[in-house]
Order: structure tokens, then C-alpha cells, then sequence
């Protein structure tokens, strides 16, 4: 570009560009040029992290000098009298004065701030609403900060410490190499909690780092405590205090950015920030990592009218229902939303089970009109040794305590809520501090049926430390009980009776794929392509002569009929033969509509008629066919994969729980991308003229994944530190070889806290004296508690180290269609 001033036009808008060739980063010679073609090049994925925020600029006028000499720079927060008039604004009071800062909302704003040598753009962790009022906040961050003498890898440990626990908290991270230092962890939020609220959590959490890591970590301010350790900055969750926006350039000798990573990146040792040119690479064949932060708010990137505008906006008078009607749109939800509060109240409660982002109970009583509700995350407690946490949230009308239904994706609580119990109850006591109430339930509820009496103790509030929205439920012994114990309640799930195998006669054993890679695809031409779905395998036996007419075998020989009772109700009208043998895959969708295999947790291993019942309404189940090894009384397993694909075409009408999803004609390197950009596992590779090999892994079938798996058998655990005092830490995993169990190494995260609570309950009785591993090493067995090797898991990890261990797994849940004999080592 010439020195010479440039009038352009961004979005309609006109500009005008000046000094393009100064040298703003002497040390790369990078110019203010370079710096408006990159901010042009990201803005796509900036300006979503940006939009509808106050922006703090901080500015190099004259460059950012060399590491020798570091030239001066300044934060701006207000706008200048000079700025365009189209630039939108945004107006935050304080005390003694107010500032009108920009929001970057479009390309032409994000310009001119380049323009303006405006090279960092900083934004708090909350957006303003469209009548211009701050919102709670709508993501967490924690900053963590290496203090000197600390590489970048070190830091990436902290993160995956952090990550391990936000997970437990139900939230899910997403780092960002901050370009400066350190990394930052990004999770969503659903807007519930005050910036003060978020802060404390922070702050405990960066407290309870600390307590696991003291040799790692320090949460305290005094720089004087950070050499040799990553300080967890939990402040910059304050709604005065703001951080650096994802895709920002930075002000340092090199032109380095904030920049999302994935968490496969962050465990490589050759983590490194990266610069601009970097970056735009980058990002030409990528998508944001960080995106999924606007899958839990897609709201904060329309127009469409402010869920949150509360009643003074609107201009009518607020009264306990304001702030629930703030954030519901009545177009959008079914939920009900009364134009006022009830004048009469009664004694009913109601207990709804929502599966939202993360499951939990909603505990409501009646009062004064309308719902008093606390969100139970583990819970109703089943016991009076055992209490649960209690988040106080806003008040319900008293029509929710009947409602039933799917909250759309999208609106505020998405998800499918049920009544997991309600009837009336017993007053006792009820203050600010303190309720006591007994229940008397349904018959048939989660109850039992029985009376039960809990305490609602508020532990959070002013010196406590907690969110004042804490509180904790307790079941309490039923006074005047004849009886020494208290009755026993009514779990939350039932037993489930042990699996039954399909009779041999039903059984195919399925052919499997082999682990691979892009290069492992020779002739390019002879491949067909399919997605990966992230389910179990299930191969189906039509028969409209037998009773089911539908039985469903997994890939160990388990008869899984009654555990998903729609494919057999629908599979017979959707096949065009009265028999057939299909082979596919079960999957469950999480609240994006994507395949999860966590979510599939909750439906496996459920046989009991209530159970599956409860478990479909909440996670129904797709079953997505992929290949047909039967036709009538044909068989058509040594045909091509052509001819059985148009077999099962011609075989299947689509619809509801019954999928063909389309194979891809097309390259490799588009079906993988076209994976990646769906977020499903990867790709299933299949020869076109390759047979169906039963029960052999064969190379005419390769998969081909974004992050690697690994499926390992439980050989034990050891009990975890702080919060895990009393629970599983880590689980200690290996995989069979030459007639052994071989020590692979131990996963301490990506577990939720119902995952701990299910494997601890599945391996008390296989509990063992002896360990049952080859060579675990010294270290790893002190304190071990070993068990039978039969329960089968699957792990996400780095990659293999030199000593053939997991580097960084992470759980993703047990594998009860697969036994140890299935389990080998991927490739």
C-alpha cells in the first residue's frame, strides 16, 4: 500500500486510511497496513467475541518500539469527538462521570480502531442488552498467568488441572493462547449469576487450584508469591474489569495474537504463542475453536429483541415474576408466562426433572403467590448423612407446577423438563435463612410415595465467601417415627437387571475398522466415504413373524431390545422386507443437536420398563443405518459395499429414529473437513468393491478421527485429593496383552460428577486384593484399590509417549457394549 491517505468503503461505510506503510512493529517491519489487512482477514471470528460489548482500546501511536526500547502506549475507554458518527456506542455511568465507549459490532468499526493504531481491544465478560443495560455475564475466565521461570507447557498443565474441575462444575473450557504470556480458559454461562457471583467462584476455584498444586499454582495477587508458578487470575470475572479479545493482536515486539486453541494443541510440548501471519493462515482452514461459547447464547449474535429487557424498560411495574418473564419470550417457549402473580397461594410443590446443559432437579414450593425454586444439581438427597447443593433461582408462577415439555434451543433453560414428583406439603418453618417443609408427594413418584421431610439452609450470602443464591438441602429423620432408622427413600434410579445375551443363531459379529490416517487411503479414487457417529453399534434382526418383531444385539452379543423401545416400534414400517439383518449405530444428541456419547450414557444399560420409559422421554435415541447384511432370506454380506449401500437404500425409507445418512462423493480432504465443521468424530473410510467381513478389523474399513480414542479396561483406582477426598481421583486403565493387562497409564478428568458416583457404584464389588496389571510402575499403585479387569472404558488423549503410556486422557464414559477381549491398542 502507498504512504498516500486511501478512501475505502467498509459495510457501506466511508473511511479514510492514512500512513498504511508506518512500521508499527519495528523488530518484523509490520505496518499499520498489515495490521487493517488482518484485522479485515479475522473479523469473521473477532467481532462474535466482541459484539455488544464496551471496548477498551489500548493504543501505540507511534508503534510498539523494540524489545530494547518499548515505546509508549495508552488505554482509551472513551470515544473521541471525532470519531464517526456511525460507530456504535454504548454509555457506562459512574460515580462522577460517564464513559461512552464503542462496541465493535462490523467490519467498519474494527477499521477504524486499526486505523487509529487501536492495536489491543479488551471487553468484559458481559454484554449490553439493546436498551443499552449491562447483563449478567454470559462466559467465566480465568487468566492463567506464568509467573518467571515458567514455560508455556507448564502453564497448558494448569489449564487442564482448571479444565478438569470446571467440568466437574458442569462447564466446559475452551483455551486461548493469550499472545502475551500465558492462556486463557473461556466457559459459557447462562446469564443466572451476577459478575459478583462469577467472581467469587472464580476466586474458590482459584483457591482450590492452589490447595491441589501448591508447588504449581498461586491465586494470591503478591507478585512477590508467582516465580516458578502460574498465577490463576480469577478477577477479570469483575463487571469493571475486562480481557483481552479472542483474535487481538498484541502491543509486544512481535505481532502476536490472543488466539483459541484446542486442547489437543495445548498438550503438545512444542506450545507456542503465534503471530498474525500465523494466525491468518490459520484460520483459512479452520473454524474457531472458541465458537462453542455462542452455542449456549446464540441470542448474543441476532437482532432480534432482548430476552433480558426487564420490566423498567418496557415500562411496566415489576413485581416476583419480572425477572422470570425477562428471560422468556412467550413466542419462543412453551413454558407458561403470566401477566401477573397469583393473589391466593396454596401448599403445593412440584420436583421437575431438566435435562437442560447440564441435568439437574428444579425443587419449587408455593409461597406467597408463587414458585419458590432451588435448582438441585446432584439431586434430591436420598439420605440424611448426605446433603446437596441448592442454588436459589428466580420465582416460577404457580402454572409451571404442571408444566411438561421441550424448552426450544435457544431460550433460556433449553431442554426437556418433566415432573419427577409433586403434591403438597407441610409447612414447618420458613425464613430468608431457612425452610422446613414435609413432603406428601405421588404414589408413584420419585418420592417412593412416602412422606419426606427437608431442610433448605442458605450458606451462601455476605461473609460467607459463597454466591448468596447457595444453599443446601437436607433430607431429615421423619419425626415420630416408631421405627430406630429412618425410612429408607426411594432411590432416584432403580437397579438394572444384568444383560442378556442374543441367542447365537442372531448373532453376526460386525465387521470393524481399523484405525488410520489420510496416507493409509491409496487410491484415492476406490474409497467411499461415511461420518463417524459417536454411538454404540447395533446390529438389527427384522423378523414380522416373531415376537418383537425387532431384536437389537450390540457388538458384544448383548441383547439391548427393551433399552430403545422406538427403533423397535418404528424399524418394521420403515423396511420395505419382512426380514432383515441391518447393521448401524445408536446415537443420543446433547443440547447443540450433536452426537454425544455422554448423552447416550443415559440410556445404556437400562432394561426396566419405568426406567427406559423416563430415560427416552429425556434422551431420545437415532439409530443410523449404514449397511444391510440380510435382505429376506438373502444374504448379502459378500457383495461390494456399492451393492449392499444400494440394497439399503432401495431397503429403508428414512425418518424419526430410523437415519440412512448419506455417504460422501467426494475427496477425503472434504469429507474430513465437512466432519470437522459438523463437530462429529471423524470419518469412516470403506473400500467400494470391499466385502462385509464378519467379525474381522479389516483394512477395507479405516477410521479416521479428529482426536485420538483409545478403549481401555478399569484395573483400579486411587482417591483423589480436595474435593475428591472421598471419591475415585484417578482411575488406573491398561489394555490386554499377551495374556496380560497392561499398565497404560491412569485418567484423573472429564469426569462429571454422576460419572464418579456411577463407576464408583460398578466397581465396589469387583473390588481385589491383588493388582491385576503386568507392570504397573511403584508410584502408580501406592494407594491403589485394585479391581476384576472386566469393565471396559473410553479415553480422549494427547498421544502415545515413548514409553507407550496415554499422555493427558480424559474420560469419556464406559463402554458396556464392549468386553476386555474387544479392547486393542489403536494405531
Amino acid at each position: 500500500m502507498a504512504d498516500s491517505p486511501q478512501m475505502v468503503s467498509v459495510d457501506g461505510h466511508r473511511l479514510t486510511l492514512t500512513h498504511l506503510d508506518k512500521v508499527m512493529y519495528p523488530e518484523t517491519g509490520t505496518t499499520k497496513g498489515d495490521v487493517i489487512s488482518y484485522y479485515a482477514a479475522v473479523a469473521e471470528f473477532l467481532i462474535p467475541h466482541a459484539m455488544n460489548r464496551p471496548a477498551t482500546r489500548k493504543r501505540w501511536v507511534h508503534g510498539v518500539g523494540t524489545t530494547e526500547e518499548p515505546a509508549m502506549s495508552f488505554f482509551q475507554k472513551n470515544l473521541d469527538a471525532s470519531a464517526p458518527t456511525w460507530v456504535k456506542r454504548r454509555a457506562i455511568s459512574h460515580k462522577d462521570h460517564v464513559n461512552e465507549y464503542p462496541v465493535v459490532n462490523d467490519l467498519a468499526t474494527l477499521t477504524w480502531l486499526a486505523q487509529m493504531a487501536a492495536l489491543e481491544i479488551h471487553v468484559p465478560q458481559w454484554q449490553f442488552n439493546r436498551a443499552g443495560v449491562p447483563r449478567n455475564p454470559d462466559r467465566l475466565v480465568l487468566d492463567l498467568d506464568p509467573g518467571e521461570g515458567v514455560p508455556l507447557p507448564q502453564c497448558a498443565e494448569v489449564a487442564r488441572f482448571a479444565r478438569a474441575i470446571l467440568q466437574d462444575m458442569g462447564l466446559e473450557p475452551m483455551p486461548v493462547t493469550s499472545g502475551s504470556k500465558g492462556i486463557h480458559l473461556y466457559a459459557a454461562l447462562d446469564r443466572s449469576a451476577t459478575s459478583d457471583q462469577v467472581s467469587q467462584v472464580a476466586h474458590e476455584l482459584a483457591r482450590a487450584l492452589e490447595a491441589d498444586h501448591p508447588d504449581m499454582v498461586v491465586s494470591d495477587m503478591k507478585k512477590a508469591k508467582r516465580p516458578g508458578k502460574v498465577f490463576v487470575d480469577w478477577s477479570q470475572n469483575s463487571a469493571s474489569k475486562t480481557t483481552i479479545t479472542p483474535y487481538s493482536l498484541r502491543g509486544r515486539s512481535h505481532p502476536m495474537v490472543a488466539v483459541p486453541r484446542t486442547w489437543r494443541e495445548l498438550a503438545s510440548p512444542d506450545l507456542a504463542h503465534l503471530d498474525y501471519e500465523q494466525v491468518m493462515k490459520r484460520m483459512t482452514r479452520r473454524s474457531d475453536p472458541l465458537a462453542a461459547l455462542f452455542d449456549a447464547h446464540p441470542d448474543s449474535l441476532d437482532t432480534a429483541p432482548d430476552p433480558d429487557e426487564d420490566a423498567s424498560e418496557s415500562g411496566s411495574e415489576p413485581d416476583r415474576l419480572t425477572l422470570y418473564r425477562s428471560k422468556r419470550d412467550a413466542a419462543k417457549t412453551p413454558e407458561p408466562i403470566p401477566a401477573s402473580v397469583a393473589v391466593d397461594s396454596g401448599n403445593s410443590f412440584v420436583i421437575q426433572e431438566h435435562h437442560a446443559r447440564n441435568l439437574h432437579w428444579d425443587f419449587r414450593l408455593e409461597h406467597d403467590g408463587v414458585l419458590a425454586s432451588w435448582a438441585l444439581p446432584k439431586g434430591v438427597p436420598t439420605e440424611s448423612t448426605k446433603n446437596h447443593l441448592a442454588v436459589q433461582v428466580e420465582d416460577h408462577p404457580l402454572e409451571y407446577g404442571s408444566f411438561e415439555g421441550e424448552i426450544p434451543r435457544g431460550e433460556y433453560g433449553a431442554g426437556t423438563v418433566s415432573i419427577w414428583d409433586s403434591g403438597t406439603y407441610d409447612l414447618e418453618k420458613w425464613r430468608d435463612d431457612e425452610v422446613i417443609v414435609t413432603l406428601h408427594g405421588l404414589a408413584d413418584g420419585g418420592l417412593g410415595g412416602q412422606p419426606r421431610r427437608f431442610a433448605l439452609i442458605r450458606t451462601g450470602g455476605a461473609g460467607t465467601g459463597r454466591a448468596p443464591n447457595n444453599w443446601l438441602i437436607h433430607q431429615m429423620k421423619e419425626q415420630g417415627s416408631t421405627s430406630t432408622h429412618a425410612p429408607t427413600p426411594a432411590p432416584i434410579r432403580t437397579s438394572t437387571p444384568a444383560p442378556t445375551r442374543a441367542p447365537a443363531r442372531e448373532r453376526y459379529s460386525p465387521m470393524l475398522a481399523t484405525a488410520g490416517s489420510e496416507p493409509d487411503l491409496t487410491d484415492a479414487g476406490e474409497w467411499a466415504f461415511e461420518m463417524k457417529w459417536d454411538g454404540i453399534r447395533v446390529i438389527a434382526y427384522l423378523d414380522s413373524s416373531a415376537t418383537p418383531p425387532v431384536r437389537l444385539v450390540s457388538r458384544n452379543g448383548i441383547d439391548v431390545t427393551a433399552t430403545y423401545p422406538e427403533i423397535v416400534e418404528t424399524l418394521p414400517a420403515q423396511v420395505s422386507a419382512t426380514s432383515a439383518v441391518l447393521d448401524g449405530e445408536i446415537i443420543a444428541a446433547d443440547s447443540t443437536g450433536r452426537p454425544s456419547f455422554g448423552a447416550l450414557q443415559n440410556r445404556m444399560n437400562r432394561t426396566a420398563a419405568h426406567e427406559v420409559a423416563t430415560a427416552r422421554r429425556h434422551t431420545p435415541v437415532q439409530y443410523m443405518l449404514f449397511d444391510v447384511l440380510e435382505r429376506g432370506s438373502t444374504p448379502l454380506v459378500g457383495e461390494r459395499y456399492e451393492a449392499r449401500r444400494e440394497a439399503l437404500l432401495d431397503l429403508v425409507t428414512p425418518g424419526g429414529s430410523i437415519q440412512v445418512p448419506p455417504a460422501f462423493d467426494g475427496d477425503f480432504e472434504t469429507a474430513f473437513e465437512t466432519s470437522r465443521d459438523l463437530k462429529l468424530e471423524g470419518v469412516m473410510a470403506k473400500r467400494r468393491d470391499s466385502t462385509y467381513s464378519t467379525g474381522i478389523r479389516s483394512h477395507s474399513w479405516i477410521k479416521v478421527k479428529h482426536h485420538l480414542t483409545q478403549e481401555v479396561v478399569i484395573g483400579g483406582w486411587r482417591t483423589g485429593n480436595g474435593y475428591r477426598a472421598k471419591t475415585i481421583g484417578s482411575l488406573l486403565v491398561g489394555i490386554p496383552d499377551d495374556g496380560g493387562l497392561r499398565y497404560v497409564g491412569r485418567v484423573g478428568t472429564g469426569f462429571t460428577d454422576r460419572d464418579l458416583e456411577r463407576i464408583a457404584k460398578t466397581l465396589a464389588p469387583l473390588v481385589r486384593d491383588s493388582s491385576p496389571f503386568s507392570d504397573v510402575p511403584p508410584l502408580e499403585a501406592r494407594d491403589a484399590t485394585w479391581v476384576e479387569p472386566t469393565l471396559v472404558g473410553e479415553v480422549e488423549f494427547a498421544e502415545w509417549t515413548n514409553s507407550d503410556r496415554l499422555r493427558h486422557p480424559s474420560w469419556r464414559g464406559l463402554r458396556s457394549d464392549k468386553t476386555p477381549d474387544d479392547v486393542a491398542r489403536e494405531s
